[in-house]
């Protein structure tokens, strides 16, 4: 065999009691599991696990790397972590459906999670065309891709808060259609990003039934994770049952004051659905900030029209003290229904060199240097940074983290934007954050089953029959870590910072971590859709 991983405590991803196996590899793919007093393979190398933990390649469910796979195929940050595949196309916002008009759009609203894009050739327009330049190039590790429903609208009906024309949904579902066959695995939305929050649920239930029709999945950030979200998850149920679609929370979180301690509630009416027949699976992160552009906690009409349309309002005195009313009393939509709390939003990154004195400090924390009030600061930030601005929202409560990710339906996703002097530590430390802290710290999870939530279930949810367990035939995307020392480094103070106790990930058989260090290995590729 071309590699023999030896005395392995091997965990398979189904959630079933770890064994110990020598677990061979020949062309990519696992083709022999040898357990314990059974003869031992060969193979031309070895690799000596020690009887550390051998798992499946893990899989990061909510990525925003859409940009940075191209932009440093090393990809050290997901990959040092042990993930071996990473679904893109998060929110409802990325490059694929796109056309010149729309794409120069999108990159300036996004320019946040994946920086302007000025660095990178932008030679596709299709889905398909986006998984063939990863292809093209080659990465360290897998990625797979939904469809970004905000994108899909904006090819269809531009920047503009109205219901969509019978014509218009027609060719929306026709982009979804052709995105589903050249390979996307899902939809995503971003109900609270513009231009994708304007469709009405009618609108969105069309567009799930065609991609139901190719056995995809929904992934909706719903309408609201603050005042209102237990109705939001209710809605994106009830659409998705009937249009007969599998639904996937995006970065499922019960966050602000007005849900602390109310995750029991969530999961309940979850488990009401899936008893009654839905197919329903959740991401989530294992931390309580949470992290996106400072934009998007502006009111949805602010943002209407696009940037530019946004820039202009910002500009304007007369709208500026509007939109400052809604942000601050009533509360935003875009700040899911909660008058901002400017001492919990965090600066972490933004576009313009010349403002990173406000990166690492909140918002109230800047405007106190500055002598004024935080909205003075805020709106002076979004005009100079020109919307590119990226926050931490520190809104989260531990409690609703540990309870969702008990349940038996969740999976792990970092929604680590890799933007930013500061971003988000989970970017950087999710997975390692999960078997150090909450497994062997906390026990909030078997390492069993934990590994199954961060493998073999998110697998299954994007039908990969082949991937996510470490079974003979299967391909070799596998992760060996010590479950004594692995932990996350990455902090809110060093966020780069890269995981301890994961010293070998293998991508298609293949070593893109050896002995802890990244090397010139690019065995990664799009995974499309498959049936």
């Amino acid at each position: 065999m071309d590699l023999v991983i030896r005395d392995a405590r091997v965990i398979d991803g189904t959630g079933a009691p770890s064994y110990r196996a020598d677990v061979g590899i020949e062309n990519g793919r696992i083709t022999h599991i040898a357990r314990e007093g059974e003869p031992r393979p060969s193979g031309t190398r070895t690799l000596d696990a020690e009887g550390r933990a051998l798992a499946p390649g893990f899989i990061d469910m909510h990525a925003h790397s859409d940009l940075a796979i191209l932009r440093d195929p090393d990809h050290s940050a997901k990959a040092a972590q042990g993930v071996t595949l990473e679904v893109l196309g998060q929110d409802g916002l990325s490059y694929a459906p796109t056309n010149d008009t729309t794409l120069a759009a999108i990159r300036e609203a996004i320019t946040g999670w994946n920086g302007d894009g000025s660095d990178i050739d932008f030679d596709w327009r299709t889905v398909g065309g986006y998984l063939d330049r990863i292809d093209r190039q080659g990465v360290a590790i897998n990625a797979a891709y939904l469809i970004p429903q905000g994108s899909v609208r904006m090819l269809a009906t531009g920047w503009d808060d109205r219901p969509a024309t019978a014509d218009e949904v027609a060719t929306m579902k026709r982009l979804v259609a052709e995105g589903m066959e050249q390979g996307a695995v899902g939809m995503s939305s971003g109900l609270t990003y513009t231009p994708g929050m304007y469709a009405s649920d009618a609108e969105l239930t069309e567009l799930c039934r065609v991609v139901a029709r190719y056995d995809g999945y929904y992934c909706p950030h719903h309408r609201s994770y603050g005042a209102g979200a237990l109705e939001a998850y209710a809605e994106m149920v009830a659409l998705t049952r009937e249009a007969g679609c599998a639904l996937h929370l995006a970065h499922a979180t019960m966050n602000f004051g007005v849900n602390k301690g109310r995750a029991p509630e969530l999961l309940a009416l979850l488990d009401a659905a899936v008893a009654e027949g839905a197919d329903i699976t959740l991401d989530t992160y294992p931390y309580t900030p949470g992290c996106t552009t400072l934009a998007a906690m502006l009111p949805s009409w602010a943002n209407e029209g696009g940037p530019e349309a946004t820039l202009a309002r910002l500009r304007d005195p007369a709208t500026t003290a509007r939109i400052r009313h809604v942000m601050e009393v009533e509360g935003a939509d875009g700040c899911h229904g909660v008058p901002i709390e400017w001492d919990r939003i965090e600066i972490s990154g933004v576009s313009d060199p010349e403002l990173t004195d406000h990166v690492g400090r909140t918002v109230a924390e800047s405007a106190a240097a500055r002598g004024e009030e935080p909205w003075t600061t805020a709106h002076r930030l979004l005009i100079e940074d020109r919307l590119g601005s990226t926050i931490l929202q520190h809104v989260g409560h531990e409690e609703n983290v540990r309870a969702i990710m008990r349940h038996p339906v969740h999976t792990g996703g970092s929604d680590g934007i890799l933007q930013g002097a500061k971003p988000h530590p989970r970017a950087y430390g999710t997975f390692p954050q999960y078997l150090g802290r909450y497994v062997r710290e906390l026990g909030i999870l078997s390492l069993e089953e934990c590994v199954a939530h961060l493998t073999g279930r998110a697998a299954a949810r994007l039908r990969l029959p082949d991937r996510g367990t470490v079974r003979e035939g299967n391909v070799a995307d596998l992760v060996v870590f010590d479950p004594d020392t692995v932990a996350a480094t990455s902090t809110f103070e060093q966020p780069r910072s890269l995981p301890t106790g994961i010293p070998h990930v293998l991508v298609a058989g293949r070593p893109v971590i050896e002995e802890g260090q990244r090397t010139d290995v690019l065995a990664g590729r799009a995974v499309r859709r498959t049936g």
